[in-house]
Formats: structure tokens, sequence, C-alpha cells
């Protein structure tokens, strides 16, 4: 090999094979250069500065001995100590002179990029270790990168940085806590293209979601300028859900999105005659509208997938994968600047469920996005300035504006982290994760509501957001092995409202969504009376309006509002259990719940007893909801025909008599949901005694039943189930409420209909689950926190009548409907 290979390799050379020449992150570059620019995976063009490179600078200015001498002997635990080694070791690597020959074959190569790109070419300069992100281990953010770099001299100076920054404190401690050897993990550089993100955007792809490990999905983030904002968690960033199997399927549509404050951007300055970077305040008018285009989010998407078939194929196996992206402002065009393997929720094992819940709830200080799936108490410790570090104490919780590199040493013994900034891709985030304690990130004001010495509880297991509460707060926590459990013959489904918790809830066992509740989407979602989106100018009050209009103020009207947020919501469902049946029950709110929403008491009439009022299927068709029933056939429309989610299927709630249920059919049809058209199903809640009387009529209408039964207890007993005075003498298990529901599976049955139910009776008394599979009920659908012991009592119950169970969990661990070898047709 001459010197120029030796020291000098273009990424067009170079593959995953070549860490220990060229580190983990160029190796990296250069595979994804050589490989995947023909399929669509733009990559700027770049050389490295091979590892060699630096052993040979460091021999020729007789650095090692003086290394030795540096680092011998550093107690990792004297916080001084190691500030003051570190900086001796950076200094000596600092002060060692390129060799000439290796100067200039670097300013040699310099001068070809500039040939490729034009004379305004500025380059990036980053740090690549020879043991950095590897499967096993991510050095991320642990070494320097110097931006924006012109001009030959400013280039050879940023390599002896990038040299030097092998010894940042930050990352002396990591690899002693990793068991790696100083003077054995070499340094390259690579000198790159400088996309210019400072002026569009920037951020990090996940191809699975990094909360629950679900790989069916590609996670983006981003925001404005400089993506270390988005890595170090100084901005609240933009988040997008992609679903793959649908993408694969040509449905262009992106799953869901959550609009960050993208508070500040980073942008390229001058201070003290040095180019470096600074923070600016974000315009507002950009804040209020989303960093990436729904195309450019597809984009990205296939360029992630792309990626990950790549690198799976490369190992053998599947291979999530983390990729930094950024958007040059000149041409317009996403770049992939980055690209390593996951290397903490794709280890986690799905054949274990680990399930955390609060006792009670309590005081709520903070909220923000949860990170991590736990939960944990402690005292709290306010951290504001790095000087303060030294006195944090093993199993205190630590808040903080935001975390650094720095922090790893404090972070590793904390026992929860929340912070002001940051989103779930952020550094707080990632080693949260890579720890495996919760962190709670973005939640604005933490550092003010919450003081140190406070206990305080951590909870991120109630979904996507996490909370801060006041005191210690009893928890339990309940670890299921799946892998030895047997699946009852019944089909068991889940009830499920909250989109955030989707993702988690389906790697338990199950057979699909028994009943989506729409209500939830609607109350913390959209929070707004869809009549009110539709006429705010029928609301008499100024405040009430400006809340709508601030409410909707991103989106084309607030009907669109609407539409995209209960689409969305509704679709991150569909997603996790796809390709498993997902029953959405159409709105089912009573006139009194839908008065507290945003601009609803203009649109309600008040009622004596909302429960057996205005309420389900009565409301479809009436002039005082009709326009909103069509804002929510739109969303079911774009979930299963825009959004590609063909397993939804619609289930009617409170429909009284047959007449009803053939204007609501009528309804539906006119807004694009015929049932049967693209294998749309309609099922329809058994909850009246009409229904069970006149099943054979409504079987000739719907697809299925779903017994509700809290409301057919209530009707068939004469019984108001919110009264305490009466309601708690009740139940399911009455001897009438039993032949209501014997009637109902047998009339199902007999029509060839299938027959659910989705109340919590066959949870709460194992004499009703023996009774319901005696029956021969199609499926019996649950709440989470009661699926697997409901599940073990079944499998016992079927035993008894001779039913042998089921091997498959039915958990998504077991799918197979995805597999990163299928790419995306290029668009």
């Amino acid at each position: 090999m001459n010197d120029l290979n030796r020291y000098i390799r273009w990424f067009s050379e170079l593959g995953v094979a070549d860490v220990a020449i060229v580190g983990g992150k160029n190796a990296s570059l250069g595979e994804m250069y050589r490989e995947l620019s023909a399929q669509d995976v733009l990559v700027p063009n770049g050389f490295a500065i091979t590892a060699e490179a630096y052993r040979y600078t460091l021999e020729q200015g007789n650095a090692w001995p003086r290394l030795h001498d540096a680092l011998d002997g550093l107690n990792p635990g004297d916080v001084n100590d190691l500030a003051r080694r570190a900086q001796a070791a950076r200094e000596i690597v600092y002060g060692t002179p390129l060799p000439e020959d290796l100067a200039q074959q670097i300013v040699q190569a310099y001068r070809q990029l500039i040939e490729q790109y034009g004379s305004q070419l500025t380059v990036a300069v980053r740090s690549s270790a020879t043991a950095e992100d590897l499967p096993t281990a991510s050095f991320a953010g642990q070494h320097e990168t110097f931006l924006n770099i012109a001009g030959e001299a400013r280039l050879l100076d940023a390599v002896r940085r990038c040299f030097a920054s092998l010894f940042m404190d930050r990352a002396i401690i990591y690899r002693l806590e990793n068991g790696f050897d100083h003077y054995k993990v070499f340094l390259s550089v690579g000198v790159m293209k400088m996309v210019r993100s400072d002026l569009a955007s920037s951020g990090v792809i996940f191809s699975l979601d990094t909360e629950t490990g679900f790989r069916d999905v590609v996670f983006i983030t981003g925001a404005y300028g400089l993506g270390e904002n988005v890595v170090q968690g100084t901005v609240d960033p933009d988040e997008f859900y992609v679903f793959k199997p649908t993408l694969l399927n040509g449905k262009r549509s992106v799953l869901s999105r959550t609009l960050g404050g993208k508070e500040v951007r980073m942008v390229y300055a001058q201070a003290a005659g040095r180019d470096t970077t600074r923070n600016v305040p974000t315009p507002r008018q950009e804040r209020e509208r989303f960093c990436l285009a729904d195309e450019e989010v597809l984009q990205l998407a296939d360029a992630a997938m792309r990626i990950e078939a790549h690198y799976s194929a490369k190992a053998g196996h599947p291979m999530p994968m983390d990729v930094e992206w950024a958007k040059d402002g000149i041409d317009g065009k996403l770049y992939m600047v980055q690209a390593r393997p996951e290397t903490v929720a794709s280890r986690r094992s799905a054949a274990v469920v680990d399930e955390y819940a609060l006792e009670r709830k309590g005081e709520v200080l903070v909220t923000g996005r949860a990170v991590g799936g736990k939960i944990a108490n402690g005292r709290a410790h306010v951290i504001t300035d790095i000087s303060q570090l030294h006195a944090f104490q093993p199993g205190e919780i630590l808040v903080a504006d935001t975390t650094m590199p720095d922090w790893g040493t404090v972070m590793k013994i904390a026992s929860a982290i929340v912070t002001n900034r940051g989103g779930r891709t952020c550094h707080a985030a990632i080693v949260a994760r890579e720890l495996g304690i919760p962190a709670i990130v973005g939640c604005d004001k933490a550092t003010e509501v919450i003081r140190s010495g406070d206990e305080i509880t951590v909870s991120c297991a109630e979904g996507d957001v996490g909370h801060a509460y006041a005191g210690r707060i009893p928890f339990v926590k309940t670890s299921t092995d799946l892998s030895t459990l047997a699946m009852p013959r019944t089909h068991l489904m889940l009830n499920i409202g909250n989109p955030d918790s989707a993702f988690q809830t389906c790697f338990l066992p199950n057979d699909g969504v028994g009943l989506a509740r729409m209500e939830f989407i609607v109350a913390e979602h959209i929070r707004a009376h869809p009549m009110a989106l539709i006429h705010p100018e029928r609301i008499d009050d100024d405040s009430t309006r400006e809340a709508i209009r601030q409410l909707t103020r991103s989106h084309a009207s607030p009907a669109d509002y609407f539409v995209l947020r209960l689409s969305e919501g509704v679709g991150m469902i569909a997603a996790a259990f796809f390709p498993k049946p997902v029953i959405v029950r159409m709105s089912d709110f009573k006139t009194n719940e839908y008065a507290s929403l945003l601009g609803g008491r203009w649109f309600e009439p008040e009622e004596a007893n909302p429960m057996i009022g205005f309420r389900g299927a009565s409301r479809y068709t009436h002039a005082a909801y009709a326009e909103g029933f069509a804002l929510e056939c739109r969303a079911m429309h774009r979930v299963r025909e825009e959004m590609g989610l063909t397993n939804v299927k619609l289930m009617i709630p409170f429909c009284r008599r047959v007449s009803e249920a053939e204007d609501v059919l009528r309804a539906m049809a006119v807004h694009g949901l015929e049932r049967g058209s693209n294998g749309l199903e309609i099922y329809v809640m058994c909850e009246i005694p009409n229904n069970v009387i006149q099943i054979d009529a409504f079987s000739k209408l719907f697809d299925g039943f779903s017994i509700g039964s809290n409301d057919l207890t209530q009707l068939v007993l004469g019984v108001d189930r919110d009264s305490d005075i009466v309601s708690f003498d009740f139940d399911e298990r009455d001897p009438g409420v039993l032949e209501m529901i014997r009637m109902t599976i047998e009339g199902g049955k007999r029509n060839g209909r299938h027959v659910g139910i989705c109340g919590q009776a066959p949870s709460d008394y194992p004499e009703m689950a023996s009774y319901l599979v005696e029956r021969g009920i199609d499926s019996i659908s649950l709440n989470p926190d009661s699926i697997i012991r409901t599940m073990r009592n079944l499998v016992e119950v079927e035993r008894r009548l001779g039913m042998a169970p089921r091997s498959d969990p039915g958990g998504n661990d077991a799918r197979d409907h995805f597999t990163p070898d299928q790419v995306p047709q290029a668009s």
C-alpha cells in the first residue's frame, strides 16, 4: 500500500469492513456513498484521513511517552484529576505538528473535492474513532466535529483538533467504562462536503421506535439549523412516524407527526476571529410550521429503509439503524451524513414484557416526552451549572435545562432524568435508554417548578407523555415471559384509546384490537368540539374562538385539523397491530362530555339523563351533528384509503333501531365508507335490548357485534350505571343479563356474524369468562392490564372443556409481514 492509501482514503474506496482503518463513522459513510448512492440515498462525498495517519503523527512527534506520563495512573473517580490529565493529553496531541508529507496529501485531496463541488465549497471535519459506532457500543458525541471549514490552513488545524479530541474528558471515561485501551483506540478524520443545514433543517432518523423497539416504523426528528441542537436536546424538535409496510405498498402517507417548539436554530458565526456557531431565536411563523414537508419526510423514510436493508444484508440479521440527516439550504437536497447501528431498543427481548403501574396518581409538577417506559422515585437534584455536578449523589433524580456528553458520570448514577428541553432523540434521551432509566425531556420549566431536595416520582409508563409527580408514589413492576404462556382458542383482543401507548401495548399477547375508542383521541389530541371547528362563528366568546384559532393555526382549516389529528391517532393504533383487525368505534360521547370540549357548550343541549339521551348512532344523521360525523368519516376514509391501514373495521355505538342503522350506513357510504368496499367491515355495539331482540334484522346490516356489557346491564336491569346509590349492587352476572348475552351469541352464530365482548366483566369475574367460552363467543376484548391474567384463566377454562390452547402467543413479536430486506420503490 502506498503512503497515499495509508493516509488518505476516498469514501468511494471505503466500506464497513474498514473500521480499523478509518473508524466507524467514516467506514459507514464510505459504505453508504459507495453502495447506496445509486439507490437514491444521497451522501456528501469526501475522504478519510486514516487512523494510521493519527498513529504516524504521534510517532513522528514522539508523543506516545508523553501521553503515558499524562494518563497512566488516572483516577476516573476524581473529577479534578481527570480534567487535569485530559487537558494535558489534548495539549500534547494538538501541539504535535502534522508530518509534512501527510499535510500535503490532505491538501491535495481537499483540492480534488473543490474541483468536484466548486470554489465555494466548505467542508465538515469529523472525528471517527476506530472503536466508534459499533453494534455493541456507540461513541456518539464523544469526539469533536468542526463545521463549515474553508481554506487549507483552517482544514489542517481542524484535523489536529480532531486528533486531540480523542482525549476529551467524556471520551476517556467512556473508554474506561467500556473496556477500551486508550492507546489502542486511534482516530480517523472525515473531510466531507458541508451540507448547509444552517440554511434549512437537520435531525436524526431511527429505523424503529426508540421507546418500544417496535420495528415497523421509521421515526424521524428534525429542527431548523445545524443538527447539534437536536442531538444535544437544545430544542424540542418536530417528530414524524412513517409506517414501513404501507409505504412498501405505495401508500405515501405520514403516519403521525408532532409539532416541536424548535425554539432556536444553530447557525454559523464568528467569535474572536474564529469561525464558530451560535443559536439564534427561530421566528414564530417558522416555529408554527413543520421543518419538513410530507414528501421530504417520506424521502427520508425511503432512505432509512434502504440503509437498514443494506446493513441488515451485510450483517446477516436485522440491523435497525440510527441515521443523521441534513437538508442543504442551497441545493434543497436531503443528505445522509451519518449512519450507525441502533444499540439500545433493538436489543430488547420481545419475549419478556415489563409493565410498570402507579398505585395512585398525585400532583403533577411537570410533563414532557416520556423516555424509557419505566417509573422511578427519589430526591430531585437540580443542576443549573456544570460546577454543581460534583455534589450529585447516587440515586438522585437529575433535573436540568439539558444535558451534555460531559455529564456521563453523573447520569450513570441517577435514578431518572428530567430536562426542560430536548426531544426523544436528544443526548439525555439516548443516554437514559442506554442506562435503562426513565427520562422526561422537553418539560419547559422543570428547573423552576422542581427544587433540589424535593421528593418526586418520574413516570414514563403512561404513554408518550411523561409525568413528574410530587412525592414518592408507590408503583408496581410486573415481568412476564411470554414464551411460557399458552394462547386460548377464544380470540383475545385489546381495548385501547391512547395512540401513544399502542406500540408498547402491541407486544402483549393479542389477536388485535376489539375496541379502539375514538373519544380519547378527540378529548386529548384534538380537544375541540368538531362542530365548533366547522362553525366557529356560532361561538359567542372571543377567547374560545382565539383558542380554536391557536389550536388549528398550522393547518389549512380547522376541519382539516380535526381530520388529520383523528386519522393519525387511529392510524398509530392500526399500525401497531397491523395486519390484525382493529375495530374502531365511532364517537360515543354523551352530551355533557361533548359540552366539555373546547367550544362544545354552544352546540350541545342540556339533558337530564345523557346516558340514555343524544348519543351514538342517533347523532350521526341528526342536523345538530351530521357535519361533525362527516369529519369522523373523512378521517376514517383517510386511515383506510390514503394511509393504507385496511385492517381498520368500524363500529357503530348505541344504535337503537334498525331504521337508524340504515340511515347511518347510507350516510357513511356517501362519505366514502361503504360496507364491503375495499374489504370494509362495519360492526355494531350490542348494548341495547332491542339489538338482541332484533339480532336477525341487525345481522343483515352489519358484519359483527360487540357486546357492550356495561350499557346492556344498565338497560336490561333499568339501572343508571352513573348512580352510586344503586349501580354498585348490579353487574353482568345477573341471570337476565346472562340470558341476553346467550341470545346474542346464538343469534350471531345463526347469522354467520362475529360476536365479541368488550366489557371488563370477563377479567373482573372468572365465572363470566367461563360462561362466555362455554357459549362459544368468538372474541373477548380486555384492557391491557388484565390481558395476561384473563389469558391464563381462559386457557384453564378451555382445558376443562377439552379445548387445547394455541401455541402462538399472539404478540407482534411473532409477526412476519415486514423484513428489513424490503425497500420502497424509487420515489
